[in-house]
């Protein structure tokens, strides 16, 4: 449980580094986010679940 919630605090100072940094072109990227259709959030998103397995299996593996 320790571990996830140090996971889960890394995940939310990364997160919300943009946000803190670039508030202005944050709000722009969430409006071309909200244009994008469905299937190429989908796409992304399963992207990005899929890169960060390969981190955390390389993370488990070579630590």
């Amino acid at each position: 449980m320790e571990f996830f919630l140090c996971v889960m605090g890394m995940v939310m100072i990364v997160e919300g580094l943009p946000y803190f940094a670039f508030p202005a072109r944050m709000k722009e990227m969430i409006q071309v986010v909200v244009t994008l259709p469905d299937g190429a959030l989908r796409r992304f998103g399963c992207m990005l679940m899929v890169l960060g397995l390969g981190i955390v299996y390389l993370g488990r593996n070579l630590g």
